[in-house]
């Protein structure tokens, strides 16, 4: 059940799995619902949102525990199983040190065991729109990080009805189904690593207000609509993270700050807003980036502290004091082994 005073925001694209191995070696694997949209609509919950997945999860081990992590958080679950259903993807994150001593992490999509690939993304298909579309109503963001017909469909039919609709791209594509996305976006949001040479989108896009490229430890780029006419690009410097466990998922974090500032009564929200304020969001989703640096995983944060604590650690952050990362004993959520389709030796 939804609250009128919470904001609502719908999220369809990558949700999955994250099986997360720390620098400890003695420590198990830890597993959470990941993936950008799934990370973004988690926070967007942990931040008082009523958060609605759309997605396809199946039944199986890795959907059951996907769907209890997010309901431990109050992620709404009503269109988390829309079919034709199919497997939950998962994905393996590894956290080592470089060379330079610091944490690093990377990902893999195969197991660690046979070698075998594990269930990838798959996007929504209509039947999905049928069933979501009259929800709709009272969005006030819609996000999306993956494309397919559907997708694109859903995003449009939220922008009718009010909503900010963000894109995230996970790569760069010269499809038709791209340009369309531009096209539907209001806020557009991508990795200066990720797509390479695509800046600029916002000028012959005019429905975008506000484009984004983060540029990791070197902060973010981003220009606007939300005064007279196109802005130039702007800079913000990160903020400096007073502790470094990991740095998986910051991004996501920046986005869901970002999202609770200027867009919690969609377009209208969005539209209202002036350039302080859209300084002021950023800056305090990239003050979230920053915390979120101080815990293993995309979102290790919100089992490892209380909500107090966080509240404390930002607001310590965000005005330049030092912030106090105590180490805690880590909760791991839901317990249950997740088998490898193929071997059945996953962690």
């Amino acid at each position: 059940m939804t609250s009128a005073a919470q904001p609502k925001v719908f999220g369809v694209g990558m949700i999955a799995l994250d099986l997360v191995m720390g620098l400890d070696p003695q420590q198990p694997i830890r597993s959470w619902a990941g993936g950008t949209c799934g990370n973004v609509l988690s926070i967007l919950a942990y931040l008082g949102w009523d958060a609605f997945p759309i997605a396809r999860m199946n039944g199986d081990a890795a959907s059951d525990r996907v769907r209890a992590d997010l309901g431990q958080w109050g992620v709404h679950l009503d269109f988390a199983s829309c079919g034709p259903t199919t497997d939950t993807p998962i994905v393996i994150q590894e956290i080592r040190r470089g060379r330079d001593g610091k944490p690093k992490h990377r990902f893999s999509w195969s197991c660690p065991q046979c070698g075998h690939w594990l269930p990838s993304f798959k996007p929504v298909t209509k039947e999905v729109v049928e069933v979501v579309q009259s929800a709709l109503t009272g969005t006030a963001v819609f996000f999306l990080d993956r494309l397919s017909r559907s997708t694109l469909t859903l995003a449009k039919q939220a922008s009718g009805r009010g909503a900010v609709v963000i894109f995230e791209p996970s790569g760069k594509a010269n499809d038709p189904m791209f340009s369309e996305a531009l096209r539907t976006a209001h806020i557009l949001k991508y990795s200066e690593q990720r797509l390479t040479g695509i800046e600029n989108l916002t000028d012959n896009n005019p429905s975008i207000l506000v484009e984004i490229q983060t540029l990791g430890e070197k902060g973010l780029n981003y220009r606007h609509r939300l005064g007279r006419g196109l802005s130039n690009w702007l800079h913000l410097d990160a903020v400096k993270a007073p502790k470094l466990a990991d740095s998986c998922g910051s991004g996501d974090w920046c986005t869901a700050g970002l999202i609770s500032k200027i867009a919690t009564h969609g377009q209208d929200d969005l539209r209202k807003k002036g350039p302080k304020d859209l300084r002021a969001a950023l800056r305090f989703g990239q003050a979230l980036a920053a915390w979120n640096c101080g815990f293993e995983g995309a979102r290790g944060g919100m089992y490892a502290t209380t909500r107090e604590v966080f509240d404390t650690q930002v607001a310590a952050i965000m005005s330049g004091r030092e912030a106090e990362f105590a180490e805690s004993p880590m909760r791991q959520g839901p317990e249950a082994s997740i088998p490898c389709p193929s071997c059945h030796l996953l962690g």
